[in-house]
């Protein structure tokens, strides 16, 4: 076992893997990372308002990883990783338990612009999505209160960087998501939500489309993480050109 202190490091022993990478966060301080034959783990504080254990490998070799992070990190830390993956290690490793299944989905180019549908009334003008200003943060936590609650972005908290939004044509704010704790070579895509009125419109798929390709651009590539239940999310990103990775998180008893 051999600890990583770079994130070329990283890169290198995880194969460039998306999700791993991102929790290295640029290896910012805090972070720390493990590497043993072919498994590797990274242990980021509060990504998306998470301690994430990330891992990738042979299970029996991730089990040691885990073992060996949370005696160094903390119990707060959750292995996550591919959904098979987790099954195996919790079988594994009995003091740890299943705490859920999701997706993680990423991609490098999005896919061409289709067909948005409007309502009466609504111009191009009035519906294009653009960065939205601070003073904008009442607005957006209000809109993310009424349409995404359970969202892990929300404005004002650490590395949650910049909102963008899609305003009518009386400047009534309805869709918006955010880019939020990107690391260096994967941004990421969180707090989307569209007020339950303009529904239907295209609008939340605008607004992401306009951040996920700001985070290409700055990045050069995009992720995000979705609920497994939440359909209609995941068909809006399957869209854009994201493929869809089914993961799973575990932890110790609380």
């Amino acid at each position: 076992m051999r600890e990583l202190v770079s994130e070329a490091e990283v890169v290198a022993a995880s194969g460039d893997d998306d999700l791993v990478v991102w929790a290295a966060q640029g290896m910012r301080p805090g972070v720390r990372a493990w590497a043993c034959g072919d498994a590797v783990a990274v242990a980021s504080p509060e990504a998306s308002r998470r301690d994430r254990l990330i891992v990738r490998g042979t299970a029996a070799q991730v089990v040691a990883l885990v073992r060996h992070a949370l005696a160094e990190c903390g119990p707060s830390y959750r292995p996550l990783g591919d959904a098979q993956l987790i099954e195996r290690v919790v079988e594994a490793a009995p003091e740890l338990e299943l705490a859920g299944h999701f997706s993680w989905m990423g991609t490098e180019k999005l896919a061409p612009p289709r067909g948005e549908v409007t309502s009466p009334g609504v111009t191009d003008l009035e519906g294009a999505a653009s960065w939205l200003a601070d003073s904008a943060a009442p607005e957006v936590a209000a809109l993310l209160a009424a349409a995404n609650p359970g969202s892990y972005a929300v404005p004002g908290l650490p590395r949650v960087r910049r909102w963008a939004g899609v305003r009518d044509g009386s400047g009534a704010l309805l869709a918006v998501a955010a880019d939020a704790w990107s690391a260096p070579t994967v941004g990421l895509l969180a707090g989307v939500a569209t007020a339950a009125p303009a529904r239907g419109r295209g609008l939340g798929e605008r607004v992401c489309r306009f951040v996920a390709s700001a985070l290409i651009a700055e990045h050069g590539r995009a992720a995000l993480m979705v609920d497994d239940w939440n359909r209609a999310a995941v068909g809006v990103y399957e869209r854009l050109g994201f493929a869809r990775r089914r993961v799973a998180a575990a932890g110790l008893p609380a």
